[in-house]
């Protein structure tokens, strides 16, 4: 069929397609952006508007366009190569390069999903009278089963309902009453303070907002669309048209978007109760949660509460499946969630067993909300090697062919990666001086 007929349009291939990328918005773009903002970016967000308020508003928005460019290279090297990140590194880059890499992320994922799961805990036990102990078990079992017996279009679409629950925070944050022209302020003249407090969280919010796991999960995902479709062989799978990657950059830009304003509604919560009342230190998911609830209201404390719930069970899997990924194709194992756990046996072995290091981290007495906090922090420092990677890789014609960065992306994923470096080493600094 000639493009560019009008009459196109209204014919069934066109419709499907038309039907297909309303679904690819609402599903890929948008289950990376709730996952960008798992427990541990809740936490960490949280902690950073009860510090300092709506002064920390301004992170939101200068965030935006860093993560909208590491999700976008990732999903654009896993449609062009047909293959998962730590596939295409193996392919390219030295073996100890490989293996060091793998290491960071490793920890980083394991970390942060431990403290996921923590978050969810506490954050359960206001919703839910049951043992801590009972939760954890209960919580880490629901999702290795999910992981282990649904189809990879099921989790797709059950992570697409639990997307949903972020959007308690903004219910959260309205019933809070917060002085808006503080909010402005906070939003549109950023202000800095050079104190190890506030570089510690600005490091932690970049590390959360641009975390490992999305890398890794973004390209696989990708790979695993394209199996979804029927295009099980690698020669089937590589390539991506303009079109496809301009379906793709809009699927980033609203997943973005959407994860980007739940973070700004969470700071804009916890700084228009917490950070008002005085109470600048939470222990707690559950503490957060609570002290909401004289500030402004039962309502918001369940809704706070019910986010961090609802959006751990979407992203703890994708941090634990994530380092599977990795740790698989480093391996050369065969990996993906289409596969069944009997043709994929160490990839499956490999998701239980980082979801079983998580959930153990949760009975050494570790605080949830100061976990949470550190996990950001230790991807704040196993993401910057990750994204040089990256940069690199979509900028190789040896990798990408034609399709390499244009001179706009090029420059803005060069200003992510060195942002991303100058927060970790003035985090660095801090503690030094």
């Amino acid at each position: 069929m000639p493009s560019g007929v009008p009459e196109a349009d209204s014919s069934p291939t066109s419709t499907r397609q038309h039907r297909q990328s309303i679904v690819r918005v609402l599903g890929l773009g948008l289950i990376t952006g709730a996952a960008d903002d798992d427990p541990s970016a809740i936490g960490t967000y949280a902690s950073a508007g009860a510090t300092f308020g709506p002064a920390f508003l301004w992170t939101a928005p200068v965030t935006l366009p860093m993560m909208f460019s590491v999700v976008y290279l990732s999903s654009k090297l896993g449609q062009v190569t047909g293959k998962g990140l730590f596939d295409v590194i193996r392919d390219h880059y030295p073996r100890w390069l490989l293996n060091v890499t793998l290491v960071g992320v490793l920890i980083g994922n394991t970390i942060e999903a431990g403290a996921g799961i923590a978050g969810m805990t506490a954050a359960c036990g206001l919703l839910v009278p049951l043992p801590a102990g009972t939760i954890v078990v209960s919580v880490a079992a629901a999702i290795l089963l999910l992981q282990f017996f649904g189809s990879y279009t099921l989790i797709r679409n059950v992570f697409r309902w639990l997307a949903l629950a972020l959007l308690s925070y903004v219910g959260a944050a309205l019933l809070a009453k917060p002085d808006w022209r503080a909010v402005l302020a906070g939003t549109f003249v950023p202000r800095v303070q050079f104190t190890q407090e506030f570089v510690s969280l600005l490091v932690a919010v970049i590390g959360t907002t641009l975390s490992a796991y999305l890398y890794t999960w973004q390209s696989n995902q990708e790979v695993e669309e394209e199996i979804a479709q029927g295009r099980r062989r690698l020669a089937d799978r590589v390539g991506a048209t303009e079109q496809e990657l301009s379906q793709t950059r809009r699927d980033v830009l609203v997943g973005m978007i959407f994860s980007n304003l739940v973070m700004y509604f969470i700071i804009l919560s916890t700084g228009a109760t917490l950070f008002a009342a005085g109470q600048h230190d939470i222990s707690t998911a559950a503490q957060a949660a609570e002290a909401l609830r004289p500030l402004a209201g039962r309502a918001a404390a369940w809704l706070f509460a019910a986010g961090v719930v609802g959006v751990g069970f979407l992203s703890v899997p994708i941090m634990t499946t994530g380092a599977a990924y990795d740790l698989s194709q480093v391996c050369g194992w065969k990996n993906g969630l289409h596969a069944h756990p009997r043709d994929a046996k160490a990839f499956y072995a490999s998701i239980a067993g980082f979801t079983i290091i998580g959930t153990a981290l949760n009975f050494v007495g570790i605080n949830p909300m100061k976990a949470l906090v550190w996990a950001g922090i230790v991807q704040g420092f196993s993401t910057p090697p990750l994204m040089l990677l990256l940069m690199l890789l979509t900028g190789s014609r040896a990798v990408m062919g034609d399709r390499v960065n244009s001179p706009g992306l090029a420059a803005l994923g060069w200003i992510t990666t060195i942002a991303i470096f100058a927060a970790t080493v003035g985090l660095v600094v801090s503690w030094l001086v």
